[in-house]
């Protein structure tokens, strides 16, 4: 199996319920992300997937997401905005912008704390 990996950024603040049914207080982070994509075998230019391609979409998807307060955003409607669901929501981005070999979305918060959502490839 073929893996690549790309990494990008945004700057955005979020609330999230905590254990005991409070919301925390409003506050931000520069996240990091990474989206890895897999494929058995390479295409006909020898690739999983052309850097330039995967970087255009993810930095697509995170340019909405961009000194944001992401509560606020109709994508995490419903939903509060942890470090697991923003992972899912751009894997399923990047995966319904046409990057069927993306597995796997991994977020950092805050220096060692991470999340990650993977789907396996071909899945929904």
């Amino acid at each position: 199996m073929y893996r690549v990996r790309i990494e990008d950024g945004f700057c955005a603040t979020h609330q999230v319920r905590l254990p005991d049914g409070s919301v925390e207080a409003l506050h931000g982070h520069d996240w990091r992300v990474s989206v890895e994509c897999a494929a058995p075998a390479l295409d006909a230019c020898g690739m999983v997937v052309d850097f330039q391609e995967l970087q255009r979409v993810l930095r697509g998807l995170l340019s909405g997401l961009e000194h944001r307060r992401l509560n606020d955003l109709a994508c995490f409607a419903g939903r509060f905005p942890t470090a697991e669901v923003v992972a899912e929501w751009i894997l399923s981005g990047v995966r319904s912008a046409g990057v069927r070999s993306a597995v796997r979305v991994e977020v950092t918060e805050a220096p060692g704390c991470r999340a990650s959502y993977e789907c396996p490839l071909g899945g929904a």
